[in-house]
């Protein structure tokens, strides 16, 4: 009797549960090959190609084209080669930094657990209603908590057409628009407005649709997500950059000789963030709902704009770098970034984030914080501005900092003293300051 594994859906990063299977590279019948590609998974953070985790031929696909599907779900079945014992379950083996180390890690994950795969639903029946789960698991994708819980909708109320009988967003869009509301609400708190899903905006004449792509539509999620769960706050300090400029400076010139790239500004601003954060360490945290996770490693994610889109590589352990090695580092991941080489590793494991807005000239900004973190501090344009100084007018490159921090985890005070601690850093620096 022919062997048969099933295949799952990898969890490409720390904080991805889930992912949209934006194509299927092989169909049923078709053989694969051990670690060559079957399918594209895009998340908010990443696409990446998902390998077969064994040699075989593709005797079912599970889970469809444009389908999200949460990490560790069946996606696929393959008949196993040879005759030997295919395991019960068999995700996808890389080299450590591929797409398909999570994946890896998730199912050991499962072993130790001894929690056996979900079974799929039959074509024949409708799955039953998927309860709601208070135990840690994650029952629903947080795009269909939050849809559900800006139209009211009682999760328990709705058949899940998912894998598992779980329950996806187009169940619930369909349940909204057949309007199977239970007869009786529940009661809101006094003086809680209803909140109700936004009516598509038509179009007027000339105007031009872009369909949405689904990086777009995973990050639009992502930010949403955001707000609507973390309480944001935002303060802002003027910095003197009148010693980072006489800095770059004086080593522009031997560092681009040196190093094969420009010395930026960023660097100095990384060095500021983690000097802050080495002085705070609570602002190096995730709000954890029944606790504050404090962080030991200092990861910084450092926002990388692309041609029509923006992610946030990681540069892990960066309080161990000089500002020649965070230039480095910055320089390596924003070329990774572009050429489209980066890794789901890449992009996981952030504890804090900088945004480089400035660049494009901007003088205040109010980011929105990635989940987890507690914070996202914005360096803006260093503009020539005239300053009082001892007494008299003078002209310095001027530079505002921007905090925006998670007012569950800081106090006004806290974000206030971690601004103060990077502004005295970078006004600390000289011309003579080394860089390596």
């Amino acid at each position: 009797m022919a062997k048969t594994t099933r295949v799952t859906m990898p969890q490409l990063g720390e904080s991805v549960h889930e992912g949209t299977i934006s194509k299927w590279l092989v169909k049923p019948g078709d053989k694969v090959v051990e670690f060559e590609p079957m399918l594209e998974v895009d998340t908010d953070k990443v696409n990446a190609e998902v390998p077969a985790p064994v040699s075989g031929v593709l005797k079912e696909i599970l889970a469809k084209e444009g389908e999200t599907v949460q990490a560790g779900a069946e996606i696929a079945v393959v008949e196993v080669e040879g005759d030997g014992e295919a395991p019960a379950k068999a995700p996808a083996v890389a080299e450590k930094g591929s797409a398909a180390e999570p994946t890896r890690k998730a199912a050991e994950k499962e072993d130790r657990e001894a929690k056996p795969p979900p079974p799929a639903p039959a074509a024949e029946a409708r799955p039953a209603p998927s309860e709601p789960r208070t135990d840690g698991a994650h029952r629903y994708s947080p795009a269909v908590m939050m849809l559900a819980s800006e139209n009211d909708v009682d999760l328990a109320q709705i058949q899940g057409t998912g894998l598992g009988g779980r329950v996806t967003k187009k169940d619930v869009l369909h349940f909204i628009e057949q309007g199977k509301q239970p007869a009786e609400a529940p009661a809101r708190p006094s003086g809680q407005a209803a909140r109700h899903a936004p009516q598509p905006v038509q179009p007027m004449a000339g105007d031009e649709a872009v369909p949405l792509t689904r990086i777009r539509k995973l990050i639009a999620e992502n930010m949403v997500r955001s707000k609507s769960t973390i309480p944001h706050a935002w303060q802002t300090q003027e910095v003197d950059m009148s010693g980072v400029v006489a800095n770059r400076n004086a080593n522009k010139g031997k560092f681009q000789q040196q190093e094969g790239f420009a010395l930026t500004f960023l660097p100095y601003v990384l060095m500021a963030a983690i000097q802050g954060l080495r002085e705070h360490p609570s602002v190096n945290a995730t709000f954890n709902e029944t606790e504050i996770l404090v962080h030991h490693d200092i990861n910084l994610g450092v926002t990388v704009g692309l041609e029509d889109t923006l992610v946030v590589p990681v540069v892990r352990r960066a309080d161990g770098l000089s500002l020649a090695g965070l230039a480095r580092a910055v320089n390596d991941i924003a070329g990774r970034a572009r050429t489209k080489k980066l890794t789901a590793d890449d992009l996981s494991g952030g504890t804090f984030t900088v945004n480089n807005s400035g660049t494009f000239g901007t003088l205040f900004s109010y980011s929105v914080i990635n989940p987890g973190q507690a914070g996202i501090l914005t360096m803006e344009a260093i503009v020539e501005r005239p300053v009082a100084v001892n007494g008299m007018i003078g002209i310095k490159p001027m530079m505002y900092l921007c905090f925006s921090f998670d007012h569950r985890v800081l106090d006004g005070l806290q974000a206030a003293r971690y601004l103060v601690s990077c502004k005295t850093w970078l006004q600390s620096v000289t011309a003579e300051t080394p860089i390596y």
